[in-house]
Protein backbone atom coordinates (compact mmCIF):
# COMPACT_ATOMS: atom_id res chain seq x y z
CA UNK A 1 0.00 0.00 0.00
CA UNK A 2 2.92 2.43 0.91
CA UNK A 3 4.53 1.46 -2.74
CA UNK A 4 1.23 2.31 -4.75
CA UNK A 5 0.49 5.71 -2.55
CA UNK A 6 4.54 6.37 -3.21
CA UNK A 7 4.09 5.49 -7.07
CA UNK A 8 0.70 6.80 -7.90
CA UNK A 9 0.63 9.51 -5.13
CA UNK A 10 -3.43 10.57 -7.01
CA UNK A 11 -4.97 7.02 -6.56
CA UNK A 12 -8.46 7.66 -5.99
CA UNK A 13 -8.59 11.11 -7.29
CA UNK A 14 -10.79 11.92 -9.90
CA UNK A 15 -9.20 14.35 -12.81
CA UNK A 16 -11.55 16.24 -15.46
CA UNK A 17 -9.22 16.98 -18.56
CA UNK A 18 -10.58 19.69 -21.43
CA UNK A 19 -8.80 19.81 -24.45
CA UNK A 20 -7.66 16.35 -24.19
CA UNK A 21 -7.75 15.12 -27.51
CA UNK A 22 -4.31 16.21 -28.54
CA UNK A 23 -1.39 18.60 -27.24
CA UNK A 24 -0.99 19.37 -23.53
CA UNK A 25 -4.61 17.86 -22.64
CA UNK A 26 -3.44 14.81 -24.17
CA UNK A 27 -0.12 14.49 -22.39
CA UNK A 28 -1.51 15.50 -19.05
CA UNK A 29 -4.24 12.80 -19.12
CA UNK A 30 -1.86 10.55 -19.32
CA UNK A 31 0.27 11.86 -16.85
CA UNK A 32 -2.08 12.20 -14.25
CA UNK A 33 -3.56 8.73 -14.58
CA UNK A 34 0.45 7.64 -14.43
CA UNK A 35 0.33 8.91 -11.17
CA UNK A 36 -3.12 7.42 -10.20
CA UNK A 37 -5.64 9.40 -11.00
CA UNK A 38 -8.79 8.02 -12.56
CA UNK A 39 -8.94 10.46 -15.78
CA UNK A 40 -11.95 11.69 -17.62
CA UNK A 41 -11.32 13.86 -20.81
CA UNK A 42 -13.29 15.86 -22.42
CA UNK A 43 -13.35 17.26 -26.26
CA UNK A 44 -15.05 17.21 -29.66
CA UNK A 45 -13.34 14.68 -31.10
CA UNK A 46 -14.63 11.25 -30.06
CA UNK A 47 -12.17 8.74 -31.86
CA UNK A 48 -9.13 10.52 -30.32
CA UNK A 49 -10.84 10.46 -26.88
CA UNK A 50 -11.53 6.76 -27.38
CA UNK A 51 -7.78 6.49 -28.80
CA UNK A 52 -6.44 7.90 -25.89
CA UNK A 53 -8.56 6.04 -23.24
CA UNK A 54 -7.29 3.25 -24.73
CA UNK A 55 -4.15 3.70 -24.62
CA UNK A 56 -4.24 4.66 -20.80
CA UNK A 57 -5.46 2.02 -19.95
CA UNK A 58 -3.45 -0.50 -21.80
CA UNK A 59 -0.53 1.38 -19.28
CA UNK A 60 -2.52 0.30 -16.29
CA UNK A 61 -4.53 3.40 -16.11
CA UNK A 62 -8.21 4.45 -15.58
CA UNK A 63 -9.90 6.84 -18.25
CA UNK A 64 -13.55 7.61 -19.56
CA UNK A 65 -14.35 9.85 -22.30
CA UNK A 66 -17.06 12.72 -23.07
CA UNK A 67 -17.00 13.88 -26.29
CA UNK A 68 -18.30 17.26 -25.47
CA UNK A 69 -17.68 21.51 -27.01
CA UNK A 70 -17.00 23.02 -23.87
CA UNK A 71 -18.80 26.41 -25.68
CA UNK A 72 -21.97 24.63 -24.68
CA UNK A 73 -22.63 25.16 -21.31
CA UNK A 74 -25.73 23.20 -21.25
CA UNK A 75 -23.48 20.30 -22.53
CA UNK A 76 -20.92 20.80 -19.93
CA UNK A 77 -22.82 21.13 -17.04
CA UNK A 78 -24.54 17.30 -18.43
CA UNK A 79 -20.98 16.52 -18.24
CA UNK A 80 -20.51 17.32 -14.99
CA UNK A 81 -23.61 15.86 -13.44
CA UNK A 82 -22.42 12.65 -15.54
CA UNK A 83 -19.09 12.94 -13.72
CA UNK A 84 -21.03 13.05 -10.76
CA UNK A 85 -23.20 10.23 -10.83
CA UNK A 86 -20.82 7.66 -12.56
CA UNK A 87 -17.62 8.74 -10.44
CA UNK A 88 -18.64 10.66 -7.21
CA UNK A 89 -17.57 14.37 -8.65
CA UNK A 90 -13.85 15.42 -9.79
CA UNK A 91 -11.61 16.87 -7.63
CA UNK A 92 -8.83 17.86 -10.01
CA UNK A 93 -9.97 19.97 -12.92
CA UNK A 94 -7.15 21.00 -15.77
CA UNK A 95 -8.72 23.54 -17.86
CA UNK A 96 -6.98 23.01 -21.22
CA UNK A 97 -9.52 23.61 -23.93
CA UNK A 98 -7.90 26.57 -26.25
CA UNK A 99 -7.42 27.70 -29.59
CA UNK A 100 -4.94 30.31 -30.46
CA UNK A 101 -5.29 32.16 -34.07
CA UNK A 102 -2.75 35.17 -34.57
CA UNK A 103 -3.21 38.14 -37.09
CA UNK A 104 -2.66 41.39 -37.62
CA UNK A 105 -5.92 43.91 -35.90
CA UNK A 106 -6.27 46.00 -38.69
CA UNK A 107 -7.16 42.49 -41.19
CA UNK A 108 -10.46 42.63 -38.93
CA UNK A 109 -10.40 38.84 -38.55
CA UNK A 110 -13.76 38.61 -36.43
CA UNK A 111 -14.83 35.45 -36.87
CA UNK A 112 -11.43 34.52 -35.53
CA UNK A 113 -11.41 36.94 -32.68
CA UNK A 114 -14.69 34.99 -31.93
CA UNK A 115 -13.73 31.74 -31.80
CA UNK A 116 -10.71 32.44 -29.84
CA UNK A 117 -12.84 34.77 -27.39
CA UNK A 118 -15.42 31.53 -27.58
CA UNK A 119 -13.15 28.73 -26.79
CA UNK A 120 -10.22 30.07 -24.54
CA UNK A 121 -12.83 32.27 -22.22
CA UNK A 122 -16.64 31.51 -22.56
CA UNK A 123 -15.54 27.72 -22.71
CA UNK A 124 -13.09 28.17 -19.90
CA UNK A 125 -15.66 29.22 -17.61
CA UNK A 126 -18.17 26.99 -18.61
CA UNK A 127 -15.86 24.40 -17.30
CA UNK A 128 -15.18 26.46 -14.20
CA UNK A 129 -19.21 26.82 -13.78
CA UNK A 130 -19.78 23.04 -14.04
CA UNK A 131 -17.92 21.75 -11.68
CA UNK A 132 -16.28 24.17 -9.00
CA UNK A 133 -19.07 23.16 -7.00
CA UNK A 134 -17.68 19.59 -6.63
CA UNK A 135 -14.18 20.74 -6.71
CA UNK A 136 -15.11 22.55 -3.12
CA UNK A 137 -17.20 19.36 -2.06
CA UNK A 138 -13.87 17.20 -2.52
CA UNK A 139 -11.89 19.64 -0.62
CA UNK A 140 -14.13 19.66 2.49
CA UNK A 141 -14.05 15.95 2.59
CA UNK A 142 -10.33 15.28 1.61
CA UNK A 143 -8.79 18.31 2.25
CA UNK A 144 -7.37 19.35 -1.24
CA UNK A 145 -9.22 19.95 -4.85
CA UNK A 146 -7.19 21.50 -8.10
CA UNK A 147 -8.26 23.94 -10.31
CA UNK A 148 -5.95 24.25 -12.65
CA UNK A 149 -5.76 26.64 -16.15
CA UNK A 150 -3.64 26.54 -18.79
CA UNK A 151 -2.50 30.05 -19.83
CA UNK A 152 0.38 31.24 -21.82
CA UNK A 153 3.36 33.23 -21.80
CA UNK A 154 1.25 35.85 -23.81
CA UNK A 155 -0.31 36.78 -20.95
CA UNK A 156 2.34 38.65 -19.52
CA UNK A 157 4.63 39.35 -22.78
CA UNK A 158 4.03 41.18 -26.03
CA UNK A 159 3.83 39.27 -29.44
CA UNK A 160 3.06 41.04 -32.46
CA UNK A 161 -0.31 40.58 -34.25
CA UNK A 162 -1.42 37.83 -31.17
CA UNK A 163 -3.22 40.91 -29.86
CA UNK A 164 -6.93 38.67 -29.34
CA UNK A 165 -5.11 35.32 -28.04
CA UNK A 166 -3.14 37.14 -25.39
CA UNK A 167 -5.79 39.07 -24.29
CA UNK A 168 -7.82 35.58 -23.69
CA UNK A 169 -4.64 34.20 -21.67
CA UNK A 170 -4.42 37.28 -19.92
CA UNK A 171 -7.85 37.03 -18.50
CA UNK A 172 -6.90 33.49 -17.48
CA UNK A 173 -3.94 33.92 -15.75
CA UNK A 174 -5.52 37.17 -13.79
CA UNK A 175 -8.96 34.69 -13.62
CA UNK A 176 -6.79 32.23 -12.24
CA UNK A 177 -5.30 34.68 -9.10
CA UNK A 178 -8.40 35.84 -8.53
CA UNK A 179 -10.03 32.23 -8.11
CA UNK A 180 -7.22 31.42 -5.75
CA UNK A 181 -8.04 34.01 -3.51
CA UNK A 182 -11.56 33.00 -3.74
CA UNK A 183 -11.41 29.38 -3.05
CA UNK A 184 -7.69 29.03 -1.04
CA UNK A 185 -10.00 29.45 1.82
CA UNK A 186 -12.13 26.49 0.66
CA UNK A 187 -8.72 24.06 0.23
CA UNK A 188 -9.19 24.28 -3.43
CA UNK A 189 -5.93 25.06 -5.42
CA UNK A 190 -5.73 27.31 -8.05
CA UNK A 191 -2.53 27.85 -10.68
CA UNK A 192 -2.10 29.24 -13.98
CA UNK A 193 0.08 27.13 -16.16
CA UNK A 194 2.01 29.18 -17.91
CA UNK A 195 4.06 27.98 -21.21
CA UNK A 196 6.37 29.71 -24.04
CA UNK A 197 6.12 27.73 -27.16
CA UNK A 198 5.11 24.51 -27.19
CA UNK A 199 4.49 22.28 -30.28
CA UNK A 200 1.33 21.32 -30.12
CA UNK A 201 -1.22 20.95 -33.24
CA UNK A 202 -2.15 24.61 -31.91
CA UNK A 203 0.15 25.77 -34.23
CA UNK A 204 -1.36 24.03 -37.10
CA UNK A 205 -4.51 26.17 -36.98
CA UNK A 206 -2.62 29.62 -37.79
CA UNK A 207 -3.96 30.78 -41.63
CA UNK A 208 -1.91 33.98 -41.15
CA UNK A 209 1.17 33.96 -43.21
CA UNK A 210 3.31 36.30 -41.66
CA UNK A 211 2.29 34.35 -37.95
CA UNK A 212 2.93 31.13 -39.66
CA UNK A 213 6.98 32.56 -40.91
CA UNK A 214 7.42 34.13 -37.48
CA UNK A 215 6.64 30.73 -35.75
CA UNK A 216 8.76 28.31 -38.81
CA UNK A 217 11.98 30.87 -38.25
CA UNK A 218 11.64 30.34 -34.23
CA UNK A 219 12.12 26.41 -34.66
CA UNK A 220 15.83 27.60 -36.17
CA UNK A 221 16.63 29.46 -33.21
CA UNK A 222 14.70 27.88 -30.59
CA UNK A 223 14.27 24.28 -28.96
CA UNK A 224 10.17 24.09 -28.51
CA UNK A 225 8.54 22.81 -25.35
CA UNK A 226 6.77 19.27 -26.18
CA UNK A 227 3.25 18.79 -24.79
CA UNK A 228 4.83 15.96 -22.01
CA UNK A 229 7.37 19.14 -20.70
CA UNK A 230 3.82 20.91 -19.92
CA UNK A 231 2.22 17.47 -18.29
CA UNK A 232 5.05 16.35 -16.27
CA UNK A 233 4.86 20.24 -14.04
CA UNK A 234 0.67 19.64 -14.31
CA UNK A 235 1.80 16.36 -12.95
CA UNK A 236 4.03 18.41 -10.06
CA UNK A 237 1.08 21.39 -9.12
CA UNK A 238 -1.33 17.86 -8.28
CA UNK A 239 1.12 15.89 -6.38
CA UNK A 240 2.12 19.35 -4.02
CA UNK A 241 1.42 18.68 -0.40
CA UNK A 242 -1.91 20.49 0.09
CA UNK A 243 -0.50 23.34 2.07
CA UNK A 244 1.20 24.38 -1.24
CA UNK A 245 -0.10 26.10 -3.96
CA UNK A 246 1.56 26.84 -7.28
CA UNK A 247 -0.18 30.37 -8.05
CA UNK A 248 1.53 30.46 -11.92
CA UNK A 249 4.07 28.82 -13.20
CA UNK A 250 6.08 29.79 -16.05
CA UNK A 251 7.99 26.89 -18.23
CA UNK A 252 9.52 28.45 -21.19
CA UNK A 253 11.79 27.01 -23.88
CA UNK A 254 15.72 27.64 -23.08
CA UNK A 255 16.16 29.09 -25.82
CA UNK A 256 13.23 31.59 -26.17
CA UNK A 257 13.79 35.17 -24.79
CA UNK A 258 10.65 36.00 -24.16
Amino acid sequence: MLTNTLSRPLTGRVAVVTGASSGIGEASAEKLASLGARVVVLARRADRLAELVGRIEENGGAASAIAVDVTDAAAVQAAAERVEAEFGGADLLLNNAGVMLPAPIEELATGQWKQQIDLNITGLMNAIGAFTPQLVKAAAERGVADLINTSSIAAQNIFPNFAVYSGTKAYVSHLSRHLRAELGAKKVRVSAVEPGIVGTELQSHVTDQGALEWLEGSKETVEWLTAEDVAEMVGVIATLPARVNLQQVTIMPTGQAS
